[in-house]
C-alpha cells in the first residue's frame, strides 16, 4: 500500500499533480501561491510559481512588468538605476540626471570620463584647446573669456 501524499494545508491529494516543497512540507500550487506567493510591484497581481518573479530590494516583479518607468522598455536582465524608488534604464537615468557637456550639451554617460572646470563638465574629447583644437586632457591650460587654449 502506497502512503498519501496531501498538500500541507488543503489536505487535498498531489497524486499526479504539480507541487511545491517549502520547508520540507508540500503544497499544492494553488494553496502555496495563495499563502506564499510576493505581489508584484507594477501590476498588484500574485507571481505564481509558473512565473520568474524578479526582485530588487524586497521589491517583487513579474517578467513583464521589471521595466524603466520614463520609456516602459524591459529593464530584464539589463543595468538600471532607481531614482525616487523609479526603475530607470540607463539611459533614461542619464539623460535625466547626468551632467551635460559644456561644449557638446549632450549627456555625459556614467562610466564615460570628464573634465570639470569651474563648474562645467566637458566629454574628454570635447574639452579641446580653442587654437588648435586637440584635447587638453590631463594638460595644463589657460581659460581665457570662458575658452581654453
Amino acid at each position: 500500500m502506497t502512503e498519501r501524499y496531501d498538500c500541507h494545508y488543503c489536505k487535498e491529494s498531489l497524486f499526479g499533480k504539480k507541487y511545491v516543497l517549502r520547508e520540507e512540507n508540500p503544497y499544492c500550487v494553488k494553496c502555496y501561491e495563495s499563502l506564499y506567493s510576493n505581489t508584484c510591484e507594477e501590476c498588484k497581481k500574485p507571481i505564481g510559481c509558473n512565473t520568474r518573479d524578479l526582485s530588487y530590494k524586497d521589491r517583487h516583479w513579474h517578467e513583464d512588468c521589471f521595466m524603466c518607468f520614463q520609456c516602459k522598455r524591459s529593464l530584464v536582465d539589463k543595468p538600471f538605476s532607481t531614482k525616487d524608488e523609479q526603475l530607470l534604464c540607463t539611459e533614461c537615468y542619464s539623460n535625466e540626471y547626468s551632467s551635460k557637456c559644456h561644449e557638446c550639451k549632450k549627456t555625459i554617460m556614467p562610466g564615460s570620463r570628464k573634465m570639470e572646470h569651474k563648474g562645467n563638465s566637458w566629454h574628454e574629447t570635447c574639452f579641446t584647446c580653442k587654437r588648435c583644437q586637440q584635447p587638453i586632457g590631463t594638460k595644463s591650460f589657460i581659460p581665457k573669456d570662458n575658452q581654453n587654449f
